[in-house]
């Protein structure tokens, strides 16, 4: 007769989350180390990044500037050369004979003012405005 041996096998459940591997020393100024030149590096390329970009940010400052400074030059010139034609005695003497219709004075019809202080010709000017009705 042969004998017939069941075996039972239990598997043990171990919790080995309380268990710290020690760590060396040296490994562990390696790793700092290594961090903190890491970290320099991290540094120094967004440092660079930062300057690059805000270099090209000012590059279309400039460009914008330039482009609006081009635009004040024309208007200016355009001004200036209205002004000249607004200011021309042939214009001015077109509009004064048939808008305004005024004359060339005649001789005496001009009189000229006595030498008064500017104080006392305004002063004139505002009791003049003021006694009209």
């Amino acid at each position: 007769m042969t004998e017939h041996f069941t075996e039972y096998y239990t598997v043990k459940q171990i919790d080995n989350s309380r268990l710290v591997r020690p760590t060396h020393p040296a490994r562990l100024r390696d790793f700092w180390r290594r961090l903190a030149v890491s970290a320099a590096m991290g540094a120094c390329l967004l440092s660079y990044a930062w300057q690059h970009f805000e270099c090209i940010q000012i590059r279309y400052q400039i460009e914008q500037l330039d482009s609006e400074r081009a635009q004040a030059s024309e208007l200016n010139q355009q001004l200036h050369l209205e002004v000249a034609t607004l200011r021309s005695p042939m214009r001015v003497d077109a509009i004064a004979r048939n808008q305004l219709g005024l004359t060339v004075p005649v001789p005496g019809q001009v009189a000229p003012v006595e030498d008064a202080s500017d104080g006392v010709v305004a002063q004139a000017r505002t009791v003049a405005l003021s006694s009209r009705p």
